[in-house]
């Protein structure tokens, strides 16, 4: 079982806020009422840890906080040519070992990866200009981080947050 829940936002698009199921694959819907579905709102899978593979149409340009946190089995994800924005935590947690960031984003937001414990080569894109600190956070694996010479990488990309 897969059910959505959205909600229309001010261009006329929508945005996923909200799963219930219980499936390792998921497949989110590319429209809804003829309208594309272009954001995944924070938390939508967070905790899901069944979840194997996650099918993103390519209309989606945002994925929110949180959106992957803690799925644990989630081992690979294709993301779509047009995403233009992550926001902080998208994929805390989950169980991902390489990923490619599409040409179309320009900056890691802090703790995007945070702890993805299996992370092992993240290669980005074209677009790419910033990664902030606390990227890769906790990313115990992660040997290999492709980009352009150009980007500029904070000296805390690696490192996780200390608690003060």
């Amino acid at each position: 079982m897969q059910e959505f829940s959205y909600q229309i936002i001010e261009n006329g698009t929508y945005c996923v806020v909200g799963y219930q199921g219980d499936e390792a694959h998921v497949v989110i819907p590319d429209r809804v009422n003829g309208a594309p579905v272009t954001v995944l709102f924070d938390k939508l899978f967070r905790g899901h840890s069944e979840i194997e593979s996650v099918t993103i149409p390519d209309t989606v340009t945002d994925l929110g906080e949180f959106v992957f946190d803690g799925c644990e089995k989630l081992r690979h994800i294709d993301l779509p040519p047009r995403l233009v924005c992550l926001w902080g935590h998208t994929f805390a947690r989950c169980g991902i070992e390489e990923i490619i960031l599409p040409d179309t984003l320009a900056a890691l937001p802090p703790f995007a990866f945070k702890e993805c414990k299996n992370l092992k080569k993240v290669v980005c894109g074209a677009g790419m200009k910033k990664i902030h600190a606390w990227a890769f956070g906790g990313c115990e694996k992660l040997t290999e981080v492709v980009h352009d010479e150009s980007v500029e990488v904070s000296p805390e990309a690696f490192h996780s947050k200390s608690k003060k």
